[in-house]
């Protein structure tokens, strides 16, 4: 491997790993939603599967060691994932069709400016308490 390549992928992110409590319903919600944002199917076994955007993948599982059946984005660690979504009218397409797939718009009072008034993006949640946001490139 080239000093160019090494350098461009020192320091960046690998994959993320996401242990879920019902693997179905995380299929259903995180399929969708990375298929419209880009990711490709990577790898799959019984109890979990992965996505794949150029060198990053993100996997979805629902291990044996499993020692709860929650996620709370409220309690430390990981609250949640931000994904760039392309345009603001990107943004509102993937919210108007997120509820049939599994996922909760937040902030609806303070939609597409919950993240401050400079910023497009929608925060959603899944039925197991994950939450993206959906960052739209603007100006």
């Amino acid at each position: 491997m080239g000093a160019g390549r090494e350098a461009l992928t020192v320091g960046a992110l690998h994959h993320v790993e996401l242990w879920v409590p019902d693997f179905t319903a995380a299929t259903h919600s995180w399929g969708w939603l990375l298929g419209e944002l880009g990711w490709t199917p990577y790898q799959e076994w019984p109890a979990g599967r992965s996505w794949r955007l150029g060198p990053t993948y993100l996997v979805l599982e629902e291990s044996p060691a499993l020692s709860g059946r929650v996620h709370d984005r409220l309690a430390p660690g990981l609250n949640h994932l931000a994904f760039h979504a392309g345009s603001p009218a990107a943004v509102d397409r993937l919210v108007a069709a997120a509820p049939e797939h599994g996922w909760e718009l937040l902030f609806p009072d303070r939609h597409p400016h919950a993240g401050g008034p400079r910023t497009y993006a929608a925060y959603l949640s899944d039925t197991q308490g994950y939450e993206v946001e959906l960052v739209a490139s603007v100006g």
